[in-house]
């Protein structure tokens, strides 16, 4: 009979790019629930489904930053994951699912955001972070997440957490303007393109009270229309304002789906973090 050895390995080295091979230096933990169980027993299936987080823990940790991070995709898509570019650095890493457009309307992707700040609030000095390191960050619709969470203290209030206690926020090509898919999801007119600046965007919340904040872009020729305009008009307002700790960052050659995984913007954030840490 005859064999196929070297069509088979050449398979499976074909293979190899694709497999994530598990950090013998860390200990991953998946699918925790954030909300507890009063609150999933209400029959919504797919908040029991989605709302979920992962954590990635150094070995030996003990009263390490941490590091929440809400994926992109628009409100509308994406999943779970860990900022891969981070999982070298003495961080706790926590991985955020929510519920998205359509299955979920406006404004629970928000509910979720807050409620999975809160659970790493209570919850991460077990797993080896400091509770007074927590930063929150994301990018594209993640990035929208945490400056709401970060700057508008509605949607930790029910959790009696103030904005205060977040260490730091971490925005990744994030919409500051009122997100377009809520624009969509509010009927406002022509959401796509027209800006809208009220109570669900980030720049209506500014001020020089909100914690210390990132902003990491990518290369305004190719980056989404717009973007890095107003993040910078952002990062000037809240100088302007005299706000203690701003950093602004446009990564050249990157366009937005890129720059939320390039080299340069998490060396970027892991100095951030080790700054406002100390």
């Amino acid at each position: 009979m005859k064999t196929h050895a070297p069509l088979t390995l050449l398979f499976v080295l074909l293979l190899l790019p694709f497999v994530e091979a598990k950090d013998p230096a860390r200990t991953v933990l998946k699918d925790i629930h954030y909300y507890p169980e009063s609150v999933l027993a209400d029959g919504d299936e797919y908040r029991r489904s989605q709302c979920k987080l992962d954590l990635s823990v150094p070995n030996e940790a003990k009263d390490l930053p941490v590091f929440v991070w809400f994926h992109g995709g628009g409100l509308s898509g994406g999943g779970k994951h860990f900022p891969g570019k981070m999982n070298g650095k003495n961080v706790v890493l926590v991985a955020v699912g929510y519920r998205l457009s359509p299955k979920a309307d406006y404004p629970a992707f928000l509910e979720d955001a807050a409620a999975a700040v809160a659970w790493t609030f209570a919850n991460i000095e077990k797993h080896g972070g400091d509770p007074r390191k927590i930063f929150v960050g994301g990018h594209s619709a993640g990035a929208y997440l945490s400056a709401m969470i970060g700057l508008d203290p509605r949607w930790l209030k029910p959790h009696d957490i103030e904005r205060s206690r977040i260490a730091g926020l971490v925005l990744i090509s994030g919409q500051v303007t009122t997100h377009f898919n809520v624009r969509k999801m509010l009927d406002y007119p022509q959401p796509e393109t027209r800006p809208v600046i009220d109570e669900n965007a980030p720049l209506y919340h500014m001020s020089k009270d909100a914690p210390p904040i990132l902003f990491v872009l990518g290369d305004r020729k190719i980056e989404w229309p717009a973007r890095v305009e107003e993040n910078e008009f952002m990062a000037a307002s809240l100088r302007a304002m005299k706000h203690p700790h701003v950093e602004f960052h446009e990564n050249a050659g990157y366009d937005h789906g890129k720059v939320g995984d390039a080299p340069e913007s998490f060396e970027q954030v892991g100095r951030f973090i080790e700054t406002i840490s100390k």
